[in-house]
């Protein structure tokens, strides 16, 4: 792949890659660097060389022989389990399943010790009982299928937006609007390969997200609610980016120069999570403790949160704004 500078002075190669390279870890990067993988200019280059606007980076990512998975004994946070589902409050920082890069310490490795290896196995047998995905740096909700059934279920909600999604997350500044639903397509972005962005119409997948602005602190960062009704890759992320209020802590939409609040992680957290059982049908609410990095954001409306966690359908939900 390669990436043309638009947005570092003076940063490290490693650095910056690192920041536009969420699926790879800073010491992988590193070892692609020495190894002459990676090219600044046309030019092999240490780790430690400085890039600037207007640099060209080329990465070649050689093939990796597929890693058989192995359980590994993970802490996890459990919300929910049975014998067909498993809901985790997963960390920020833990990547969901194996690939380049990220072989093993994964959310997968650490369900296959937890489930002694009984997860629903699919098409991809490198993700056991995937249903759907969290960024790494996102935390909260997640649900993982045990059971075939249970999975061709949970997948069937996922496809029919019959689950239900709520996020909390910071923004660097407030919206515009306190209540709006952003409506477009997104897709991945023609020259950062990493990075989602809204596109034409005609191009990419429908995205929609309902944004509700719950506080705004004295420096102009914001607490908003998210409701999904579409999962695409960086979702959220992106719309809050697109409407000029990226994320605190957003390593890929959001400069860090820019940022009024210090933060220690992309301030994003799958707050609730609703499905119904794949197989009895009972409805699940799933809800994952807000971090405490939130709290300074969330302790000014506990009252507003509560009424949130209390509501049972969507009149309630929609009464409340």
């Amino acid at each position: 792949m390669t990436l043309t500078i638009t947005d570092s002075v003076g940063e490290r190669l490693d650095a910056y890659l690192a920041g536009r390279l969420p699926a790879l870890s800073r010491s992988k990067i590193q070892s692609l660097i020495k190894a002459g993988h990676v090219q600044l200019n046309d030019t092999r280059v240490k780790a430690r060389t400085s890039v600037k606007s207007g640099d060209t980076i080329t990465v070649n990512i050689p093939e990796e022989a597929p890693t058989e998975l192995v359980a590994q004994d993970i802490p996890l946070s459990v919300l929910h389990e049975d014998d067909d589902l498993i809901v985790i409050n997963k960390a920020h920082g833990m990547v969901v399943h194996p690939a380049a890069g990220n072989p093993d310490g994964t959310l997968v490795n650490a369900l296959l010790h937890h489930c002694a290896g009984q997860l629903a196995i699919d098409e991809d047998e490198t993700r056991p009982g995937i249903v759907h995905r969290l960024d790494k740096d996102t935390s909260g909700c997640i649900v993982v299928a045990k059971t075939k059934p249970a999975l061709t279920g949970l997948v069937n909600q996922f496809a029919d937006r019959s689950t239900a999604k709520l996020y909390l997350a910071v923004a660097q500044s407030p919206p515009k609007e306190t209540h709006q639903t952003v409506f477009n397509n997104i897709a991945r972005h023609p020259v950062h390969r990493q990075r989602m962005d809204v596109c034409n119409p005609g191009s990419g997948k429908p995205a929609i997200t309902d944004l509700h602005l719950l506080h705004t602190a004295p420096d102009g960062t914001s607490l908003i609610l998210c409701a999904l009704h579409t999962g695409r890759t960086h979702q959220i992320r992106v719309h809050n980016h697109y409407l000029g209020h990226p994320l605190l802590g957003d390593p890929i939409y959001a400069k860090p120069a820019r940022q009024v609040f210090s933060v220690p992680r992309l301030m994003l957290h799958a707050w609730r999570l609703g499905i119904a059982h794949p197989i009895t049908g009972e409805w699940i609410q799933n809800e994952a403790p807000i971090p405490k990095e939130f709290h300074t954001w969330t302790d000014q409306v506990t009252e507003r949160l509560t009424q949130i966690c209390a509501i049972r359908d969507s009149k309630e939900f929609d009464a409340l704004w």
